[in-house]
């Protein structure tokens, strides 16, 4: 469902607001001044429940502004300090969808120490003192053209983490210029996806879990793979 802010909006009830962002969308207001999910989620809130005065919304989790995907929202202040548990925790399971340049072959699990420099993340050597551990899993999925698709799950959720555990291997994510990509995605965006969360509902302490293909830009990406990933998906959970 869209708002008249054309905010794709997955599910949402008293307690959370689960939303499809879009690639080039900031998650959070910064000193650009352009417009950002928070902002347009208070709009959508604010509309829809006929919301009087300041609306309340937790940013508990961030996307980088040119990757895609679901991001959950807090509605209260105690679902906030909820999920926000939940995330420090590492427990909230996400997947996403990358697109490589070049190809890499079969599955595995990487381990750096990252260090952020201004806007730039780099791999360090594990004795640097300013380093933080970062681990990933990855599975490639199919190649084609000189580009890989590889589904990723993140146990560790640092800035910039995917983008730089691929690139410093020598497998940049398409669009990200600024990580070592040679070719552009849908303009100053990447091929960086968010196609599935999960997590315990902050109030029923339920399991929720929701999921989003990639989008229209991807669509000659291996679109049959993907919809096969979903199909698979929900025939395993039900």
């Amino acid at each position: 469902m869209k708002s008249r802010s054309n905010l794709s909006v997955v599910y949402h009830d008293n307690h959370l607001l689960v939303v499809n962002k879009p690639a080039g969308l900031l998650s959070q207001a910064d000193e650009t001044g352009d417009i950002d999910l928070l902002t347009l989620a208070k709009s959508w809130v604010k509309d829809t429940y006929q919301k009087p005065g300041q609306v309340y919304l937790g940013l508990v989790h961030r996307l980088d502004r040119p990757a895609s995907g679901l991001m959950v929202l807090a509605r209260t202040s105690k679902a906030a300090a909820r999920l926000t548990r939940q995330f420090q925790a590492r427990t909230p399971h996400k997947r996403y969808w990358a697109l490589l340049q070049g190809r890499l072959d079969g599955a595995g699990r990487w381990e750096d120490y990252l260090i952020k420099s201004g806007r730039v993340v780099s791999v360090v050597s594990q004795k640097n003192p300013k380093a933080k551990y970062a681990a990933l899993r990855w599975r490639a999925l199919a190649y084609h053209k000189d580009t890989t698709l590889v589904a990723v799950e993140l146990e560790t959720g640092r800035p910039h983490q995917i983008r730089v555990q691929f690139a410093s291997r020598g497998f940049p994510l398409l669009g990200d210029l600024r990580y070592r990509a040679t070719r552009r995605f849908d303009g100053e965006n990447l091929a960086l996806h968010c196609f599935q969360l999960g997590l315990e509902h902050p109030t029923r302490r339920e399991p929720m879990r929701w999921e989003q293909d990639a989008p229209a830009t991807w669509s000659d990406w291996f679109a049959e793979v993907r919809a096969a990933v979903l199909r698979d998906s929900s025939e395993e959970h039900g």
